[in-house]
């Protein structure tokens, strides 16, 4: 495979990449969009089935993206310098896989060239949680299906 064939996120590191590149590794998943806890001690995150209320359920993404950090002041804009530490993101994002030097899965759509590779592999959160309008107390909500 010559340079020209392989795929920008193999070939560039991140700091390299395009707006566009940058934003084409979210996967969709909305992962990161669940609200979750924290032990301060062991940095153990436990994430909620309780997302955002601007978490648009039907295609895991945010209703109102541009006014995101307006809307949610703690709506967290992935940046390398977020990525210096990556540990409270899933397993599974994009950027914290390329961040730990890891290869993205094959179900991430740039692999697949298929978008709908991230609900069709079951990493999607679409389908099984509830906005925040809705919930409760979040320690009722605490799931242990994100990796």
């Amino acid at each position: 495979m010559n340079s020209s064939e392989t795929p920008f996120w193999v070939r560039k590191p991140l700091a390299q990449l395009t707006p566009s590149e940058w934003e084409s590794l979210c996967d969709g998943c909305a992962k990161c969009c669940l609200h979750r806890f924290e032990d301060e001690e062991t940095r153990e995150i436990q994430f909620t089935n309780v997302c955002c209320r601007y978490l648009d359920q039907s295609d895991c993404r945010c209703s109102d993206y541009p006014n995101r950090s307006r809307n949610v002041p703690e709506c967290v804009t992935i940046t390398l310098a977020v990525l210096e530490d990556p540990y409270w993101l899933p397993e599974s994002c994009a950027y914290r896989l390329l961040a730990e030097g890891k290869p993205l899965p094959h179900w991430h759509p740039l692999v697949s060239g298929d978008p709908d590779s991230v609900v069709q592999s079951g990493n999607s959160v679409g389908g099984r949680v509830i906005s925040e309008l809705e919930a409760d107390d979040l320690e009722y909500h605490i799931i242990d299906w994100i990796s």
